[in-house]
């Protein structure tokens, strides 16, 4: 685990934090690595929803630059992918990679044709009615607006809409992550074992700064990324990006991780009470292998244990009522 940031100030500056992640994928694509870049940005037909697109050069890669909280589904044209002969590196959420890196472990195609996976830290996907409700608050039409970012453009960054008359209005990702997206963030990312990217090779995520009582700090400041490397092959072009001048990089002390993504650390520990509570109720639920989620529970004081098991018990039950109603 490294801190760093994008050394080109643009790419910095578009990045969710830090640009690290933009400034690898122009580095592997600069370097032949790989031919093109599969990767998540807004929908221009509904700019708080996303699309698939594929990126070929630095233009497309700082189009696409920012957190996109909305749902994705960057796995859908795998087979039209294949189909072309190319390399590509792909750009995923942590259950997005794990689901590729199944599958190419199983076909050497697919291995083949992604070489490269990277994904970030993930606290889950809103609905897009939570994008919507973003909107609501910034007294803006879903038909009126052009663009939408959710993030970027400084770190954190604004949720900013765009105007077809070319004005903006925005909020703070402490308003828009914390008072309104994570609200709506679905079911299934509530159980999710892995918001880190354990299948990737490399992740990036937020190295925010804490104040006097360990809570992440959200005030705008130039961006600085959490660098993860899973594998050997991420461990090498990192390292490639940072000799090429494309990322600068601090060291980081590993202790310091729960401090910066206390959101991690918290939904790890609530999982286990959390998926007995679904299976008691009869519900389907995940097979987590070598994740040691039962390990991660007994870090969380008794009383945490049984407020997760309740809240999710209560959940079903309130679901199951509005079904019959």
């Amino acid at each position: 685990m490294q801190t760093g940031w994008a050394t080109d100030p643009e790419v910095r500056f578009a990045g969710a934090s830090g640009g690290v992640l933009s400034a690898l994928l122009v580095h592997i694509l600069d370097s032949g690595d790989v031919e093109a870049v599969v990767q998540v940005a807004a929908d221009p037909d509904n700019p708080i929803s996303n699309r698939t697109m594929i990126g070929k050069k630095r233009a497309d890669i700082l189009a696409a630059a920012g957190s996109r909280y909305a749902p994705s589904d960057p796995l859908a044209e795998i087979q039209e992918l294949l189909a072309t002969g190319r390399r590509y590196a792909f750009v995923g959420k942590p259950c997005d990679v794990a689901a590729l890196r199944a599958l190419a472990d199983e076909r050497r195609e697919i291995a083949a044709t992604f070489p490269i996976m990277i994904s970030f830290f993930c606290a889950g996907v809103p609905s897009e009615t939570g994008g919507r409700a973003v909107l609501q608050a910034l007294q803006a039409s879903p038909a009126d607006i052009s663009r939408f970012r959710y993030r970027g453009q400084g770190w954190p960054g604004r949720a900013t809409a765009t105007l077809r008359n070319g004005s903006e209005r925005s909020m703070s990702y402490h308003d828009s992550w914390g008072g309104i997206l994570s609200k709506h963030v679905q079911h299934r990312c509530k159980i999710c074992a892995d918001g880190t990217g354990k299948a990737a090779d490399i992740v990036c995520a937020d190295a925010w700064d804490c104040d006097a009582s360990g809570y992440p700090v959200f005030d705008e400041a130039d961006g600085v990324s959490l660098i993860v490397t899973r594998t050997k092959l991420g461990d090498r072009l990192l390292n490639e990006a940072i000799a090429a001048d494309s990322i600068a990089t601090k060291h980081f002390r590993i202790e310091r991780l729960a401090e910066i993504q206390p959101g991690q650390r918290e939904r790890r520990r609530a999982l286990f009470a959390r998926l007995l509570a679904l299976r008691l109720a009869g519900c389907p639920v995940p097979r987590y292998r070598g994740l040691r989620i039962a390990r991660a529970a007994l870090q969380n004081p008794a009383r945490r244990n049984l407020k997760n098991f309740l809240g999710m018990l209560r959940r079903v039950i309130r679901q199951r009522l509005s079904y019959r109603g």
